[in-house]
């Protein structure tokens, strides 16, 4: 039975897992659920079409990564950067560079573990470092700029700021996370802002945080719209960082911007965007 106990139980994980609290199993707590139960040697992992997705996958990444070995951002997602890795370990090990970790290449893991200690890893240096030596103008940069549903008001006139100033921009409207997050990949954009709506509570700024990886490039934004919105003292805010999907499947900085009061952002759609635009270009010439 669905009872009390078990929503608060369901409102606890998605808390603890960075995803929306609303006491609902829907899809993406399901699955979640699902990433949550794999243990790192429970199964075989290796690259596939789709891709594996589990805590297995993210232990991994996190172990390779502060090993030296680059996997790219700790999402638990097993994409060619995760193999490509895996592969590289084992030839430095002495292993069977076949992609596939198994029980040798853990062990292995293990092993080399023991004597590294527990800093940030090679994604987030590469970032700070990517960050810190790129073009501080936002003329020539790529940034795709994506809303979830009635807000194209606020898309439109941020888009419009954007490429007065000869950002080139590419907006997109989707409902579906995924296929927002495939469009900035695609576009190798420098940079994703999206926009949706809450049902209730302050506006929360997120950016992609699990607790072994941040996206330091997206908490310096994020933090940045919230102290630009803090003039606008009718949009109560929070930043915070969180596993949305959106934020988890782009390779770029990622900020998501969800309103709780639509009606309120539609009337202050022009200010709002002038506030984002500020953060954005303030955020290019010192993105950390």
């Amino acid at each position: 039975m669905y009872c009390a106990v078990t929503e608060g139980s369901v409102r606890s994980f998605q808390q603890a897992r960075g995803i929306p609290i609303d006491g609902i199993c829907d899809r993406a707590t399901w699955a979640a659920l699902v990433e949550a139960s794999w243990r790192l040697g429970d199964r075989l992992l290796f690259l596939t079409s789709p891709n594996l997705r589990g805590d297995d996958v993210a232990d991994l990444q996190t172990r390779l990564g502060r090993l030296g070995f680059d996997c790219g951002r700790v999402d638990g997602i097993l994409g060619p950067l995760t193999a490509a890795a895996i592969e590289e370990f084992q030839g430095n090990c002495g292993l069977l560079a076949d992609g596939t970790c198994g029980i040798d290449t853990i062990q292995a893991v293990d092993r080399v573990s023991s004597q590294t200690g527990h800093g940030p890893g090679i994604a987030t240096v590469r970032e700070r470092e990517r960050l810190r030596t790129s073009s501080s103008s936002l003329a020539g940069r790529r940034v795709v700029v994506g809303q979830f549903g009635g807000l194209s008001a606020l898309t439109r006139a941020l888009v419009r700021d954007l490429r007065r100033r000869g950002t080139i921009v590419m907006s997109v409207d989707e409902t579906d996370a995924i296929t927002q997050a495939t469009a900035a990949n695609q576009f190798t954009a420098d940079l994703y802002v999206g926009f949706d709506t809450l049902v209730d509570g302050p506006t929360r700024i997120c950016y992609y945080a699990v607790p072994t990886f941040e996206s330091h490039g997206g908490r310096s934004l994020a933090e940045r719209i919230a102290s630009g919105l803090d003039a606008l003292e009718t949009v109560p805010h929070t930043a915070t960082g969180m596993r949305l999907q959106v934020l988890r499947e782009t390779r770029m900085p990622a900020v998501l911007i969800s309103f709780g009061d639509v009606r309120n952002v539609t009337d202050h759609a022009i200010n709002i965007a002038e506030l984002v635009r500020v953060a954005i270009e303030q955020w290019f010439q010192d993105p950390l």
